[in-house]
C-alpha cells in the first residue's frame, strides 16, 4: 500500500508543535533531489508551477546563488559531498555500473559525513537513492557509517518508480505488485513508500539523541511518471505536449532501466516536482509535531543540474534559468544548483547569498557545527560553511572549484573568482578550451580564451595540480594508455 499523500491539508497550512527542544547538537535533515535544474523551483525563478513548501523553507533560512554541485552526475556528485573531497581528488568519478547490481563502492577507507555523525553521537539514516557500493561492499550504507537505510542501492534500478524491489539495509523488499502489473502508473510508487519510511522515522526521534536523515529522493530523475491522483489531474491539459515513447512491457528494458512511455510529459514533471514539495511540506510538519523543528537545520540541494532523457523538457521549464547545459555537461547548468539551509535561531530568515561554495563544504560544515573541536580525518578539499550560515565574521572562502567528468570525451572545469575555464574532449587528441568571464557572461556564450591567453594558462595549471590520477576513472589521454 502506498502511504497517503496529505496534500490538500499541506495547501492549508502546516502548523507548528508547541515546546523547545532542550537538546544542545542539532538534528540535521539533508533532502537531496535528483536532476532538479537551478530554475525548477518557484524560489528560484520557475513561472509554470510553483513548490510553496520548498519557498517556505527558503524564506525560514538562507537560500544560496552559487552552490556547486560535487559534479554533473549522480555517483560522483553524491560521492563529493558524502567524502569532502572534489572530483579530481575523490573515489567514485563517474557512474560504472557492477553486477550483481549497483554502482562502483567507496573504499573501506572513505570518511564521510555519516561517520562525522556517529562520532560526533548522533543516529544516522538515509532514506532513497544511494548508488555508492552495492549491498555487502565496502560502499554499503552500513559499512558508510549508515545506521539505516531505505531505498534504491543501485541508481540503474532508481530510473523505475515502480521497481520489483527495495533495499531495507541488507534485506531485499520485494514490491509484487509491481512484478505482477504491466501498467505503468499501477502498483507500489517507489518514492511513496520511501517518503512513508522516512516520516515513520522521523516519528520515532526524540529529543534525547540527535539524528541525521539524509533524504536523497530519485524525483524528478529521467522516468516521469507519477500516480493517478488530484496531483497529476492539476495539470493534465495545462502546457502544451509532446509524447515520448519509451521502453513498453515486454521489451528488456521494461522496469529494468528503460524509461516509460509518457502520453503527457510536461505536466508529469510539474506533478512530480510538486509531489517533492508535498513531500518536503510532510516532513517539516512532522519535525514540527514532534517537537523537534526548533533544534533542527533542514537543507535542500538537488545533486546535479537537469536531464534531457525520458521525455523531460528542460527548456519549456526554463530549468535551468540564464546558464547554459544540462545534465553531463560542466557549463553552469550541469553543475550550479539550488541550495537552501533552514536553522531556527541561527540562519536569518529571508536571507540570501551569493557565496561561491559547492558539496565538498558540507562535511567540514557539518563537522563544524556538530564536533567544533575535532579535526579532518583525512585529506579534505571543502571549508566550513559555518560563520556565513550565523552571521559571524573569519568566513574563508575558495580561491577556485574544480570539477571533472569522464564521460563525452572527458571534461574538466575550474572556476576562480569571475573566470571560468572549461576542457572538453579532455581525455583525446582533439581536446580543446573554453574560456568565460561570470560576471559578464553568466550564460557561457563568449569564449574569451583568445581575448586572455594569461588568465587560460593560470586556470589549465590549476587543472593540472587538481587532477589526480584514479585508474579506475581515467581521463587524461595518458591514463587511457594512449
Amino acid at each position: 500500500m502506498q502511504p497517503k499523500l496529505l496534500y490538500t491539508t499541506l495547501l492549508l497550512g502546516l502548523g507548528s508543535a508547541a515546546g523547545a527542544v532542550a537538546q544542545q547538537k542539532p538534528n540535521i535533515v539533508f533532502i537531496l533531489a535528483d536532476d532538479l535544474g537551478y530554475g525548477d523551483l518557484s524560489c528560484y525563478g520557475q513561472e509554470k508551477f510553483e513548490t510553496p513548501n520548498i519557498d517556505a523553507l527558503a524564506r525560514s533560512g538562507m537560500r544560496f546563488t552559487q552552490c556547486y554541485s560535487g559534479t554533473t552526475v549522480s555517483a560522483p556528485s553524491r560521492s563529493a559531498l558524502l567524502t569532502g573531497l572534489h572530483s579530481g581528488h575523490g573515489y567514485i568519478r563517474g557512474n560504472i555500473e557492477l553486477e550483481p547490481e549497483g554502482q562502483f563502492p567507496l573504499p573501506e577507507d572513505a570518511y564521510t559525513f555519516f561517520h562525522a555523525f556517529k562520532d560526533a553521537g548522533y543516529r544516522t539514516a538515509a532514506f532513497g537513492k544511494w548508488g555508492l557500493g552495492f549491498i555487502g561492499s565496502t560502499g554499503d550504507p552500513k559499512r558508510q557509517g549508515c545506521d539505516t537505510f531505505y531505498g534504491y542501492n543501485c541508481q540503474l534500478l532508481a530510473h523505475s518508480y515502480y521497481p520489483d524491489h527495495l533495499w531495507d539495509n541488507d534485506r531485499r523488499v520485494e514490491l509484487a505488485d509491481n512484478t505482477l502489473s504491466v501498467q505503468y502508473g499501477k502498483g507500489t510508487y517507489s518514492q511513496d513508500l520511501i517518503h512513508g519510511k522516512a516520516l515513520e522515522y522521523l516519528d520515532q526521534q526524540t529529543a534525547d539523541q540527535p539524528f541525521f536523515m539524509w533524504y536523497p529522493t530519485i524525483i524528478p530523475h529521467a522516468e516521469l511518471i507519477v500516480p493517478e491522483d488530484s496531483i497529476i489531474k492539476k495539470f493534465r491539459g495545462k502546457y502544451p505536449e509532446r509524447p515520448f515513447k519509451g521502453a513498453e512491457p515486454g521489451s528488456p528494458a521494461f522496469r529494468k532501466g528503460g524509461y516509460c512511455s509518457q502520453f503527457w510529459p510536461h505536466a508529469t514533471f510539474a506533478a512530480m516536482v510538486t509531489r517533492l514539495d508535498v513531500y518536503v511540506g510532510q516532513l517539516v510538519a512532522k519535525l514540527k509535531e514532534k517537537g523537534l523543528y526548533d533544534n533542527t537545520i533542514i537543507i535542500f540541494a538537488s545533486d546535479n543540474g537537469p536531464h534531457l532523457e525520458g521525455g523531460a523538457d528542460p527548456d519549456f521549464f526554463n530549468s535551468n534559468g540564464i546558464y547554459r547545459g544540462y545534465k553531463r555537461d560542466l557549463y553552469e547548468g550541469g553543475i550550479r544548483v539550488p541550495m537552501i539551509v533552514s536553522w531556527p535561531g541561527h540562519v536569518q530568515p529571508h536571507s540570501q547569498t551569493d557565496f561561491m561554495c559547492a558539496f565538498w563544504d558540507l562535511l567540514p560544515t557539518f563537522r563544524d557545527i556538530v564536533s567544533p573541536k575535532a579535526k579532518p580525518a583525512g585529506r579534505e578539499d571543502g571549508i566550513s560553511l559555518l560563520p556565513l550560515l550565523t552571521g559571524k565574521k573569519g568566513q574563508r572562502e575558495h580561491d577556485y572549484l574544480y570539477f571533472e567528468f569522464q564521460e563525452g570525451g572527458g571534461r574538466q572545469a575550474v572556476r576562480q573568482g569571475d573566470w571560468k575555464l572549461v576542457h572538453l574532449k579532455a581525455s583525446t587528441a582533439d581536446d580543446y578550451y573554453e574560456l568565460y568571464n561570470l560576471a559578464s557572461d553568466p550564460s557561457e556564450r563568449h569564449n574569451l580564451l583568445a581575448d586572455y591567453p594569461e588568465k587560460a594558462a593560470e586556470l589549465k595549471a590549476l587543472m593540472q595540480r587538481e587532477h589526480v590520477r584514479n585508474d579506475n576513472f581515467p581521463l587524461l589521454p595518458e591514463e587511457w594508455g594512449r
